[in-house]
């Protein structure tokens, strides 16, 4: 959804590679060429990627967890919302409540570090 910074990413094209060790302003795009590459991660104000797919996993899921967010950036903060219209069950584990905790069916709070192995813990008891 959010790319990954290992790739990188032609503007020009919207070629993606895995990118360089060291990546600048005179980097080509191995497709186009053009020298427009730039790491291939979303900034704010991105349509971020795989939306579509990321549809098709929520229409199909059993369960709905959010795992460490603020709640505060859509379109992933709307994914939630998506779940409960499906009626699938959802979780929010989070250091602290979000502004979007309410519309969730449990809040877990603390380090994911701790609140996630728990919950895994439970379910593979």
């Amino acid at each position: 959804m959010h790319g990954k910074l290992s790739g990188a990413l032609c503007t020009s094209c919207h070629a993606t590679w895995e990118a360089p060790l060291e990546m600048g302003r005179d980097t080509p795009c191995p497709d186009c060429h053009a020298l427009t590459a730039r790491p291939d991660i979303v900034w704010f104000g991105e349509i971020p990627h795989h939306l579509d797919a990321i549809a098709d996993h929520l229409a199909s899921a059993d369960l709905f967890v959010s795992i460490g967010t603020s709640g505060q950036v859509y379109p992933a903060a709307a994914f939630v919302e998506d779940a409960n219209a499906r009626n699938i069950p959802t979780l929010e584990m989070s250091l602290e409540p979000t502004a979007i905790s309410s519309q969730f069916d449990e809040v877990r709070l603390g380090p994911a570090t701790q609140v996630v192995p728990q919950w895994v813990a439970e379910i593979l008891s």
